[in-house]
C-alpha cells in the first residue's frame, strides 16, 4: 500500500471521526450539558457513540406533540363543566396562601388550556399500601368506566390484585381501558395481558420498544401513573404497580412514597391527559361528552395539574418548580429519589439558601440504581457549599417527588428532579395550594428528615477517591441518565 493511500485513508478516517462531533455539536448547541455528555460518549465510543446518538437522542424540536387534544379551559367553561376556576389572580383572594405572588400565578397559569381549578377534595397517601387499598376501593365502585395509564404494571402479587379487580369489574359491564409503557412495562407478561383482554378490557402499549427504536424515541417514556374512576375521582402520584412499593424488594427495603387522590375539577385534566394516550397509542378518540362528565364536588380546594413532556411548548414543570423555588420566602423542603438538576434549578436552589431561605432536600441512602445515585451525590457538595441542608434516607428507600415552598405551595407528581423528567418524559404534577395538604405534607417532610442522616460538609468531603471518581464520570453523563 502506497504512503500516498495511507494517508488518504488516515484523512477519511479522521474526517469521519472529527464530523461526528460537528454533528453532535449542531443537533445539541443549545443544550450544552446533553453536548458536553454525548462528546463524552463519543470520545469514550468512537462510531458507537455516534450511533446510540442517532437511536436515542432525538432532538426535542423534532418530537411531535401526540397530546393533540390538550384541554382548554375554555372549552369546560362553555360546557358549564369547571364550576369554579382562577381566571385572573384576583380569583385566588380566597385563598391567601398565593398572596403577593402575582408573578408566579402569571406563570403558573400562562400555558393555554391550564387553570388552577378551585373546587376539588384532596386526598394525600403517604405508601403504597395506603394507595393502592384507595385506588382498588374506587376500582370496586366503578359504575361506568376505568382508565389506568402507568409507566410500570408488574404480573406479582398486587398486579394480580388489580388484574382480578379490573376483570370483575369489567364482567359487571364497567369499560376498563388499561395503558402501559413499553419499556416502564417490558417485563409485563403476555398472559397478564391476554387476561384482561379475554375480560373484554382494552390495553394498549405506549411506544412498544420496537417501534420506539424505529423512530428514535427510547428516550421519550410516558411516565405517567393516573388512575381515573368514572371521570369524577383521579389519582397522580410517585407509585406504579408493583410488589416493590409494597416494600417487597429485598434490596430497597421500606419504600416511601407520596401519592394523592382527587376529587373534582382537576380530574377533568388527569382524564384529559389520559385520552390524549390513549388516542396516542391505541388511535381511538374518547368522546368528550361521555368521558368528562360534569362534577359535584364540594370540596375547596385550589388544585393546578401541570403536565410535561417532549410535546409541550417549554418545559412547564421545570419552569414550575423553578418559579416556585424562586418565589420562597422562608423555606424550601425538596425530596426526590434522582437528584439531577437542571443548571438553572441548581442555580435557584443555591441563590435562595444564599438568600437565607432554609433549603432542604432528601435523597436516597441507597438507590435503585448505583450509576444514578453516584450522579445524584455528585451535585450534594456544592449544595452543602450553599447552606443547603442534605439528608439521606435510611429506613428504606425514598421514591416520593414533592416540593413544598414555605406554607404556599406543593408538588406532588410523577416527575424526578431530573433533566429526563424535565425534558424527556411525558409527566404530570399536581401542584396543591390548600393548607391541611401543606401542613400534612411538611409533616411527613419532618419524619423523613428523622429517618435520615444529615450530611455535613466536612464528612462528606471526606468521602473515598474511588467514589470521587465514580461521582465525577456519572455527572458527565447524567443529563442523560
Amino acid at each position: 500500500m502506497s504512503v500516498w493511500l495511507i494517508i488518504i485513508v488516515l484523512a477519511i478516517v479522521l474526517g469521519l471521526y472529527l464530523l461526528q462531533f460537528v454533528f453532535i455539536f449542531s443537533m445539541e448547541y443549545r443544550r450544552p450539558v446533553r453536548l458536553a455528555a454525548w462528546l463524552t460518549i463519543t470520545i469514550m465510543l468512537p462510531v458507537v457513540g455516534a450511533a446510540l446518538y442517532l437511536l436515542l437522542a432525538r432532538p426535542v424540536d423534532s418530537v411531535s406533540s401526540h397530546r393533540h387534544k390538550r384541554l382548554a379551559r375554555e372549552q369546560l367553561l362553555k360546557a358549564g363543566k369547571l364550576t369554579t376556576n382562577a381566571e385572573s389572580f384576583a380569583d385566588l383572594n380566597g385563598h391567601p396562601q398565593l398572596a403577593g405572588q402575582e408573578q408566579l400565578y402569571q406563570l403558573l397559569s400562562a400555558a393555554k388550556g391550564r387553570c388552577i381549578t378551585l373546587r376539588n377534595k384532596v386526598q394525600l397517601l403517604q405508601n403504597g399500601q395506603d394507595t393502592y387499598e384507595a385506588i382498588l376501593k374506587a376500582i370496586a365502585n366503578a359504575k361506568t368506566y376505568i382508565h389506568l395509564d402507568y409507566y410500570t404494571i408488574r404480573n406479582d402479587g398486587i398486579g394480580s390484585r388489580f388484574k382480578q379487580a379490573l376483570i370483575e369489574r369489567a364482567k359487571a359491564g364497567v369499560e376498563v381501558r388499561v395503558l402501559y409503557d413499553g419499556i416502564g412495562s417490558l417485563h409485563l407478561s403476555q398472559a397478564f395481558i391476554q387476561d384482561l383482554v379475554a375480560a373484554g378490557i382494552r390495553t394498549s402499549c405506549f411506544l412498544p420498544p420496537r417501534h420506539a427504536w424505529y423512530e428514535r424515541r427510547l428516550n421519550n417514556r410516558n411516565h405517567s401513573k393516573i388512575a381515573v374512576i368514572d371521570g369524577k375521582i383521579g389519582f397522580v402520584g410517585g407509585i406504579n404497580i408493583g410488589d416493590e412499593y409494597l416494600g417487597q424488594n429485598q434490596k430497597l427495603g421500606f419504600w416511601r412514597d407520596t401519592h394523592v387522590r382527587l376529587e373534582g375539577d382537576a380530574v377533568y385534566f388527569l382524564q384529559q391527559l389520559f385520552r390524549s394516550d390513549w388516542a396516542f397509542a391505541a388511535h381511538e378518540e374518547l368522546d368528550e361528552e361521555r368521558y368528562m362528565p360534569k362534577h359535584h364536588c364540594q370540596g375547596h380546594d385550589p388544585v393546578l395539574i401541570t403536565p410535561g413532556g417532549p410535546d409541550q411548548i417549554g418545559e412547564p414543570i421545570l419552569e414550575a418548580v423553578v418559579a416556585s423555588v424562586m418565589a420562597a420566602q422562608t423555606s424550601i423542603c425538596l425530596s426526590t429519589p434522582y437528584f439531577i438538576p437542571d443548571p438553572g434549578l441548581l442555580m435557584a436552589l443555591r441563590v435562595a439558601a444564599l438568600s437565607g431561605v432554609d433549603v432542604r432536600i432528601i435523597i436516597p441512602g441507597k438507590g435503585d440504581s448505583q450509576l444514578v445515585l453516584w450522579a445524584t451525590l455528585s451535585y450534594v457538595e456544592p449544595l452543602l457549599k450553599a447552606g443547603i441542608r442534605v439528608f439521606r434516607y435510611k429506613k428504606g428507600f425514598i421514591h416520593a417527588k414533592v416540593l413544598i415552598i414555605d406554607r404556599m405551595l406543593a408538588s406532588v407528581g410523577t416527575a424526578n428532579m431530573d433533566m429526563r423528567s424535565f425534558y424527556n418524559n411525558y409527566e404530570q404534577n399536581a401542584l396543591l395550594f390548600d393548607s391541611d395538604s401543606i401542613a400534612q405534607l411538611a409533616k411527613d417532610f419532618r419524619q423523613d428528615e428523622r429517618d435520615s442522616e444529615e450530611l455535613s460538609l466536612a464528612h462528606f468531603a471526606k468521602r473515598p477517591v474511588m467514589q470521587k471518581m465514580a461521582e465525577a464520570a456519572a455527572h458527565l453523563l447524567s443529563p442523560l441518565l
